[in-house]
């Protein structure tokens, strides 16, 4: 299976942190964040990751070139920001031959990947992708969904005033290659998945909860509480890295 992971936003909220290092390298336990992702999704079988860089593009450059899955990495270059969607279209040709994860690596995520594929391949017909959930502190910052019976999305709702639900985007797909071939039909060269994708698969989306980690490492709060959950992240990424 290959991976798209996001990798090349400026991390502004972030600040100063990343003033001198990409939000994907921010250390967790003396790891980065991007060693989670690769470590924890090699253990469910992918073995073919595409990463975009923009920010600090030589500190994330020089981590991949070390990094013990350096042999499994396709670096995308991006000169100018293209969104999480135009990132999509861009490259989407490389993902138009199977089943492809895509995640925003800025996230620290631990969980049951096997279950979360599972889902997707045991998903209803119709559905196209499978977006993992999770409880948000504050849904206002976040986009959330209502689900049918059988969990599929029957409406979204992007960082609204006033949420209808608490579950919440955790921006980690599983996506179907008409996805990919969907992102080139978009007019634009920059946009989000979020706000151009997502509306017009209602209906077609898996929801999948993640009951075990998810965080935005965003602002200076966000990766503060990472640093007091230490035994925690330690515990679960030894369950789910064996």
């Amino acid at each position: 299976m290959k991976a798209l992971l996001l990798a090349a936003g400026l991390g502004s909220r972030l600040k100063p942190i990343t003033n001198t290092i990409p939000k994907c390298l921010v250390p967790i336990d003396e790891k980065p964040l991007l060693e989670f992702w690769l470590d924890i999704l090699s253990v469910v079988g992918v073995d073919d990751f595409y990463i975009n860089v923009h920010f600090h593009a030589d500190a994330v450059r020089d981590f991949i070139k070390k990094s013990a899955h350096a042999d499994n990495i396709t670096i995308i270059e991006e000169d100018t920001l293209l969104g999480t969607g135009g990132t999509l279209k861009k490259n989407a040709p490389m993902f138009f031959d199977d089943t492809f994860i895509l995640a925003h690596a800025d996230n620290l995520c631990l969980t049951d990947f096997k279950a979360f594929i599972n889902a997707h391949e045991t998903r209803p017909p119709n559905v196209a992708l499978t977006m993992m959930t999770f409880d948000p502190p504050d849904p206002k910052s976040c986009g959330v969904v209502s689900l049918d019976g059988q969990n599929v999305v029957t409406s979204f709702h992007e960082k609204v005033e006033n949420p209808p639900t608490r579950l919440a985007n955790g921006a980690v797909f599983i996506m179907e290659p008409e996805v990919a071939l969907f992102s080139q039909n978009v007019d634009a060269d920059h946009f989000e998945i979020s706000l151009d994708i997502i509306p017009n698969y209602i209906n077609r989306i898996l929801a999948w909860h993640n009951h075990d980690y998810h965080l935005d490492i965003g602002t200076p709060e966000t990766y503060a509480k990472a640093q007091d959950d230490i035994e925690i992240l330690r515990a679960l990424y030894k369950k789910f890295t064996v």
